[in-house]
C-alpha cells in the first residue's frame, strides 16, 4: 500500500480470476467482424448478478432496483422529466482539490488509498453535500481502477496524471485481458456507495455511481495515459478492427457489470463518462467504431432500474447520435448553448448542464450572469439539472461554488 505523500502510486496486474462478468460477445478471438462493426447477432444477456454485491458488502436486503417513478428528490424528478419545486444542482468533480478539507485528507492518504477505502471515499463524497447543500452526491472514485482487474498496471504520477505501465499494442494483448466481476475488484467504491446511501437516506439526497465509456478507457489502455492526438488509439482502431471490437466489448462488459453493481450497492442514478471520443473522432468514425458498443452498454445498464446519464464531452458535431446511444438524461458540455442542444435532442429528453467550469474562476457578477444565461436557456423545463459542462478545476474558489449553488436554488424556487 502506498505511503502517505508518496508521489507514485501503482496498482499492478493481478493474477487471472476464474470468475468473470457475463460477456456480450462469445465469438472466438479470431472471428472477423462485419465491415461496419455492427453489433453481434445475439443481444447482450441481462447481467444477473445473483446478489453477489449484497453478499460481499454484508447487506442482507440490498436497495430495491424497482424504478421510482414518483421520487421526492428534485434531482431524481428532473431525471424522469417531472416538475420539481426548483432546479436541482450538483457539480462534476464537486469533491476535489479546490476544497481545503479534501486537501487536508489527501495530505494523509494517497488518492488510491481513498478510492480503495470505503470510509475515506464516503467521507470525501459527503464533503460537498455538507459544505454546499448540493442535490446529489456522486461517489468519489475514478474511471480507471477497473482496468487493473482486467490486467493493466495503473500509476498515478503526481503532476503527470494517470499512466498505464503495460499499454496494449497487439490483438494478443486484448485477448489476455480479463473480465472479473466488480465486487472482486472495486469493493472499495461499492462499499462507499452503501455507506453514503445509508447516511443520506433520511435527507433525500441521491447517490450517483459512475464509470467510463469504452472508447475513453480504450484510449488510456492503448496510449498509456492521456493523449493530444490519440494517434495510437486510432491506428489500432483502423488497422485491427476485429481486435478493436473485442477490446470495446470486454471494456463494455466490465463497465456494465460495475455499473449494475453500483446500483445494487445503493446508487440511485448512474453516469457514463465518455471524455475522449468527441475529441478524437469525427461523426462517421464514431458511428462505425464506437456507437454500436455504446448502444449495447446502455441497453445492459437500463436493467438497473435507476436513471442513467449519458455524458459525452466534445460531441457537439454529433450530439444527437451520441445521445441516441442510450441513457435517460443527456449530460451537456459547455460548447453548445443549452437551448440549441435541447432543440437537437427534443423537448422531452432531460438534460444536465452546462455552465463552462471556467466561469467559476470569474468574479461573482460574471459567474452569476453566466449561470442565469444557462437557466434562461433551460426556460424552466422540468427535465433540467444544473451542472457544469466538465469538472470543477482545482483553482476554483470555494466561495464561488457556495454562492453558485445558493443562487441556482433561490432563483429557481417556486
Amino acid at each position: 500500500m502506498p505511503r502517505p505523500g508518496q508521489a507514485r502510486q501503482r496498482l499492478r496486474r493481478r493474477a487471472p480470476r476464474p470468475r468473470v462478468a457475463p460477456a456480450l460477445d462469445h465469438r472466438p478471438a479470431d472471428a472477423e467482424d462485419a465491415p461496419d462493426l455492427a453489433p453481434p447477432r445475439t443481444a447482450w444477456p441481462v447481467l444477473r448478478r445473483q446478489g453477489r454485491v449484497a453478499e460481499s458488502l454484508g447487506v442482507t436486503e440490498p436497495p430495491s432496483r424497482k424504478v421510482d417513478t414518483e421520487p421526492t428528490s428534485p434531482f431524481l424528478r428532473a431525471c424522469h422529466g417531472l416538475p420539481a419545486d426548483r432546479t436541482p444542482v450538483w457539480l462534476l468533480r464537486q469533491a476535489g482539490r479546490y476544497m481545503p478539507e479534501y486537501r487536508a485528507l489527501r495530505e494523509q492518504h494517497s488518492m488510491l488509498d481513498v478510492i480503495r477505502t470505503p470510509e475515506l471515499a464516503a467521507q470525501v463524497t459527503l464533503m460537498p453535500v455538507d459544505a454546499f447543500g448540493v442535490d446529489a452526491a456522486i461517489v468519489f472514485s475514478d474511471i480507471l481502477p477497473p482496468l487493473v482487474g482486467m490486467g493493466l498496471e495503473l500509476d498515478f504520477v503526481q503532476g503527470d496524471g494517470p499512466k498505464i505501465g503495460n499499454p496494449l499494442s497487439s490483438p494478443r494483448d486484448v485477448d489476455l485481458l480479463g473480465t472479473p466481476p466488480a465486487e472482486e475488484t472495486m469493493s472499495g467504491t461499492l462499499g462507499a456507495i452503501a455507506l453514503v446511501r445509508r447516511e443520506l437516506e433520511s435527507r433525500a439526497i441521491p447517490v450517483i455511481g459512475f464509470a467510463g465509456a469504452p472508447f475513453t478507457l480504450a484510449s488510456y489502455a492503448i496510449e498509456g495515459g492521456t493523449s493530444k492526438d490519440f494517434s495510437k488509439t486510432k491506428a489500432f482502431m483502423l488497422s485491427e478492427p476485429a481486435a478493436w471490437r473485442r477490446l470495446l466489448t470486454k471494456l463494455a462488459t466490465v463497465q456494465a457489470d460495475y455499473l449494475l453493481a453500483q446500483a445494487q450497492a445503493g446508487a440511485q442514478a448512474l453516469q457514463v463518462f465518455d471524455s475522449w471520443a468527441g475529441r478524437a473522432l469525427g461523426r462517421e468514425d464514431y458511428l462505425r467504431y464506437v456507437a454500436p458498443v455504446n448502444r449495447e452498454l446502455y441497453a445492459a445498464i437500463a436493467t438497473a432500474g435507476v436513471p442513467v446519464i449519458n455524458f459525452s464531452l466534445g460531441v457537439s458535431a454529433y450530439l444527437a447520435e451520441a445521445a441516441g446511444c442510450g441513457g435517460d438524461v443527456v449530460g451537456l458540455d459547455w460548447q453548445l448553448p443549452l437551448d440549441e442542444a435541447c432543440t437537437l435532442l427534443g423537448d422531452e429528453r432531460p438534460v444536465q448542464g452546462n455552465l463552462d467550469p471556467a466561469s467559476l474562476l470569474a468574479p461573482w457578477r460574471e459567474l452569476q450572469a453566466r449561470a442565469d444565461d444557462v437557466l434562461e436557456r433551460a426556460a424552466g423545463r422540468p427535465g433540467h439539472i444544473f451542472n457544469v459542462g466538465h469538472g470543477v478545476v482545482p483553482q476554483t474558489s470555494v466561495d464561488n461554488v457556495r454562492r453558485l449553488v445558493e443562487h441556482v436554488r433561490e432563483r429557481t424556487s417556486t
